[in-house]
């Protein structure tokens, strides 16, 4: 279902800049779409009157569009997160409050100039992965009525997905963000842990919860998040965001990277996903993308634990005071799904973490060879009616790939991947470390540009593609001598987590010096005499540059070196007072080289 406005962020701000609309007239329109959406899909819970809407307007029209980086932005919040003066029910009416305050990630937006429309339906106590397990009615798909919209943010995705708002709030512990992107052709960044506050947001497990985005393009998640990504002092939980996942660290993605894709693939018997799954996977290669196989059974393993351990109870401890006090007030198949949790035991509960903690250390070590890993969102989509028959075993079908990511503390990011013949979108998620969001997000508008598919209110990508390089959690570093391989240094790499890239050489503009300690080389830019030099790359932690540049010693240090192919990386450089005492052997074309003939056979 197209709609007639472009709510991408940069639409809308070039639209309030030129004058071709207000956020007052924006607004009055999308709040009498959502009415009249609201009976076939009941997306909403709550709108906001326009009496309530008029204070977000009235500090709008006291401001400027040059002077809020998301003035007049309308957006959704699910129902499980607070704004102030609005019942918070979960999809439960017995468990409503009205907050004093707004979650400190909704204060966070207001402030930027975001203008919140509305709560959102969604699975009771974000328990569910379809969208359907509400008093408020079940949310059918944005595309194709036979289908659910996913859950458990399900009117999240139909108000981004049916053109009611730019971008929307959704929460994902097991999936409740991305699943519900993939089913109605929308990007859902699923973060670090922490990265996003949850002050103010109802928990469904308190130790896994993210916050998450739903937007049409990558570019637009990456933008929220640099702006509301950071430390909260209100949240235990809080994380603080390191330099290299910030807003620069969005771009474009440099060929070479690897990601992994499952050994085996799960579909439940769908062919259409299967080709899509392929099909995205070839995208990526096109990009410049190298695939490795990877073992999923650990990850899948640490998935189970998620229903079948202590983390049910975790769930029971927000909802099983109301379930013991009212039990009619909880949906059937809410009780179902939490039924065994009172008899858990601390036992379990400890059996159950060293089990997932053995778990993630299998699967960080495989994560530690790659740059992200490209799974399906879903194996195989599920119809309403299936759901209707077999609640429990079908939600957990479009779990398969999700479920393990709170758990073991990735970040992850669900991209449209394609349509399928009857009209329902696919999508694929790519996920990796903690704190890769923005290198994630990278990858996944290059991939939606790459793959060309129309957003949701019909238009294609526009804007030119990142002029910047991605950045990630790693850095490359060019090495030019005794911190190459098998040499005296290169356990200093090694030891803080280094690892071989490739053998290359640099541009044709550099000397090469034995340094006066004669233990050592000096790199020196030489525009006019220069040559080939040989190097090696090797990827180090960000985290461990600093405690690796203490160790460098004068002259020599970090700093920009062009390579063959273009490329300018980080390596090793040497001050022109290096050359005092030093000897030039450009002539060897290396340190090995003259190693080799120089030292004694």
């Amino acid at each position: 279902m197209q709609h007639s406005f472009d709510l991408t962020l940069s639409a809308l701000a070039a639209a309030y800049r030129e004058g071709t609309t207000t956020p007052r007239a924006l607004i009055t329109e999308l709040r009498s779409r959502a009415g009249r959406l609201n009976p076939e899909f009941n997306l909403f819970i709550y709108l906001l009157s326009p009496g309530e809407l008029e204070p977000y307007l009235l500090a709008l029209e006291r401001s400027s569009p040059e002077a809020l980086p998301l003035y007049g932005i309308p957006f959704a919040i699910k129902d499980n997160i607070d704004l102030a003066g609005v019942p918070t029910t979960a999809a439960c009416p017995a468990f409503a409050t009205v907050p004093a305050h707004s979650a400190v990630l909704v204060s966070q937006l207001i402030a930027l100039g975001a203008v919140p429309l509305g709560k959102t339906n969604l699975d009771q106590f974000a328990t569910g992965l379809n969208g359907t397990r509400s008093p408020y009615g079940a949310c059918r798909n944005s595309v194709h009525p036979d289908y659910p919209a996913g859950g458990s943010s399900s009117g999240s995705a139909l108000a981004v997905a049916l053109g009611v708002v730019s971008f929307a709030l959704g929460t994902d512990t097991a999936g409740s963000g991305r699943v519900p992107a993939a089913l109605n052709n929308l990007v859902g960044l699923k973060p670090t842990k922490g990265l996003l506050s949850t002050t103010g947001v109802l928990p469904a497990c308190r130790t896994l919860d993210c916050v998450t985005f739903l937007t049409a393009t990558a570019r637009e998640a990456s933008q929220l998040f640099a702006l509301t990504a950071g430390h909260d002092p209100l949240d235990a939980y809080s994380r603080t965001n390191p330099g290299w996942n910030r807003q620069d660290a969005f771009g474009a993605p440099a060929p070479g990277f690897r990601f992994g894709v499952p050994e085996t693939t799960e579909f439940y018997g769908c062919e259409e996903s299967r080709v899509l799954f392929d099909e995205a996977r070839a995208r990526l290669e096109a990009l410049g993308g190298v695939a490795v196989h990877v073992d999923m059974s650990p990850f899948i393993a640490a998935a189970r634990l998620l229903y079948e351990g202590p983390w049910v109870a975790e769930r029971y401890q927000v909802i099983g005071p109301l379930m013991e006090r009212d039990p009619q007030a909880v949906l059937p198949v809410i009780a179902e799904v939490l039924a065994s949790a009172p008899g858990i035991d601390a036992v379990a509960t400890f059996s159950a973490i060293y089990q997932l903690q053995a778990y993630k250390a299998q699967c960080d070590a495989i994560l530690a060879e790659l740059d992200c890993v490209l799974t399906p969102t879903y194996p195989r989509p599920v119809t309403l009616q299936e759901l209707e028959a077999e609640p429990v075993k079908s939600n957990a079908a479009l779990g398969y790939y999700t479920n393990f990511m709170n758990l073991l503390d990735y970040a992850a990011v669900a991209v449209p991947a394609g349509f399928m013949s009857h009209g329902l979108p696919s999508g694929v998620t790519l996920f990796g470390r903690a704190f890769t969001d923005q290198y994630l997000l990278s990858l996944a508008d290059a991939f939606q540009r790459a793959s060309a598919l129309p957003l949701p209110g019909g238009q294609v990508m526009a804007g030119p593609p990142p002029a910047a390089q991605a950045g990630g959690d790693r850095t490359a570093i060019v090495v030019c001598g005794a911190h190459m391989h098998n040499l005296p240094l290169n356990a200093q790499l090694t030891e803080r987590g280094g690892v071989f890239i490739a053998q290359t050489v640099t541009a044709p503009r550099y000397r090469l010096y034995a340094l006066a300690d004669g233990r050592r080389p000096g790199l020196i830019r030489d525009e006019e005499q220069g040559s080939e030099i040989e190097v090696e790359v090797w990827s180090l932690p960000c985290a461990e540059v600093g405690s690796f540049l203490a160790l460098i010693a004068h002259p020599l240090g970090l700093g920009r070196i062009e390579l063959r192919d273009g490329r300018w990386l980080t390596g090793f450089i040497c001050e022109a007072s290096g050359r005092k005492g030093s000897k030039e052997i450009s002539h060897f074309g290396g340190w090995r080289n003259w190693l080799a003939a120089t030292l004694p056979a």
